[in-house]
């Protein structure tokens, strides 16, 4: 794979950076958090930047892996549009220009006067990132950048992420909401099966230096492909009866079908990818949920790092209807190469029907039989 693991997780890193940067940095934080009032409010500019944000890490991620694999251009996919309306209401496409001075002048055409804000995300853009982890260089599968294909959540819980709320207490490690739960994903995907081969998650805010109030993160990556499953954790002990994750806008119907399962105990998070992250790390054994509401991209990285332990992420309905069905075989796995017939825009990434992220196969026939 030539170094694609550490390219990933490079430029993971130079995302949650960007991420950090936009809540530590004075002019960045103003723009992100601030909500003026009366002539003085600019409803569009204040919405265009929280999601200039999220657009930014996006084209990074893909300027930086097409310019070091040519390969991936074009297959490199994201959640977000990159087009803005610019100062003189026209239109502008945010990408990486060839130096942080053009990339400036770029964002500008966006941000009008600030100046400052523009010029501290340009230098982040184009600032390179130094990797200390020795494990990343004997972590490479024999597989062609040219066979695979990216997904991009680029800051998954964004509402999370702008709420920016630090003091949510974690009940059993789990935390309900929260600024922690604001994570960077990117999946790697065979292009013709669909399958997730590889995966990152980037934690951008883990811990907080209390002296100097700078964020720290960390990320976990995984590999399944072929018969290799490497991955930078260990897959956690399981428990003998699971503890699930929900969303808190779930159903009664599936809160009650489950609640016994878990000994009445259910619990809840925000961010799809925070919930999976939840599952990776063995503080759940299982993330359900019914509705179609997450995407492609929420769910591609993470799956790539349960396979690599083991589990998987099922698609919910099609399961249900294959045990109803009298089917033996395995439960239906997402995959990534297949938008949804008569759907338009995101819609045609939707995990329709929901899913279901687990660890332990057992756990997983305790999930379905329940509902």
């Amino acid at each position: 794979m030539g170094g694609l693991l550490q390219a990933l997780v490079g430029v993971s890193e130079k995302a949650a950076e960007l991420a950090r940067l936009c809540r530590q940095e004075q002019p960045l934080f103003e723009l992100l958090v601030a909500e003026k009032t009366g002539p003085d409010k600019n409803r569009r500019f204040l919405q265009d930047f929280k999601t200039l944000a999220d657009v930014l890490i996006q084209e990074v991620i893909k300027h930086d892996l097409g310019k070091e694999f040519p390969e991936l251009q074009g297959h490199i996919h994201g959640e977000e549009s990159n087009e803005f309306r610019d100062v003189h209401g026209g239109t502008v496409a945010v990408h990486v220009c060839a130096t942080p001075r053009d990339t400036a002048a770029l964002l500008l055409s966006v941000l009008g006067p600030e100046r400052a804000a523009a010029e501290l995300l340009a230098d982040a853009v184009h600032r390179d990132v130094a990797l200390g982890d020795a494990a990343l260089a004997g972590a490479e599968p024999d597989v062609s950048p040219g066979d695979l294909a990216v997904w991009i959540d680029p800051i998954d819980s964004t509402n999370e992420y702008i709420a920016g709320r630090e003091d949510v207490p974690p009940v059993d490690g789990i935390a309900p909401a929260g600024l922690c739960s604001a994570l960077v994903l990117i999946g790697l995907f065979d292009r013709r099966s669909g399958r997730p081969v590889l995966g990152v998650i980037n934690e951008p805010f883990f811990r907080r230096d209390p002296q100097t109030r700078r964020w720290h993160g960390r990320y976990h990556w995984g590999i399944a492909h072929g018969d290799t499953r490497l991955c930078s954790l260990s897959p956690p002990a399981p428990r003998a009866a699971p503890r699930v994750v929900l969303s808190r806008a779930e159903g009664d119907a599936v809160r009650g079908a489950l609640g016994p399962l878990c000994g009445g105990h259910l619990h809840f998070a925000a961010g799809a990818g925070y919930k999976m992250l939840c599952v990776i790390l063995g503080l759940a054994d299982a993330y359900v949920l019914s509705e179609g509401s997450t995407f492609a991209w929420d769910a591609c990285a993470p799956h790539a790092i349960l396979r690599a332990l083991g589990g998987g992420v099922v698609a919910l309905g099609a399961a249900l209807r294959a045990r109803r069905e009298g089917g033996c075989g395995e439960p239906p796995e997402l995959v990534y190469n297949r938008p949804a017939e008569g759907a338009a825009g995101a819609e045609r990434w939707a995990n329709r029907g929901g899913l279901v992220a687990y660890l332990n196969p057992q756990h997983l026939q305790a999930v379905l039989k329940a509902l």
